[in-house]
């Protein structure tokens, strides 16, 4: 998957609630179209809830990212 090499600064948005320490779930804008991706928050971010705007900071293949909120 060489798209997926670039999604590090991908925007997307929270589809299911991300509480510190635990997993969530991401809608990120790849390959044409949305998918889903588990995601943690960044280090000290906080709860993000769902339809917050985030940005990856950070991608473990093959479909867990780091969020940040925008």
């Amino acid at each position: 998957m060489a798209a997926d090499h670039g999604m590090v600064g991908k925007v997307g948005r929270v589809t299911g609630a991300i509480e510190p320490g635990k997993l969530g779930e991401v809608m990120i804008q790849v390959r044409g179209g949305s998918e889903a991706f588990h995601a943690y928050g960044a280090e000290g971010e906080g709860a993000l809830p769902t339809g917050s705007r985030i940005v990856v900071i950070e991608y473990f293949p093959p479909r867990t990212v780091v969020v940040t909120r925008m």
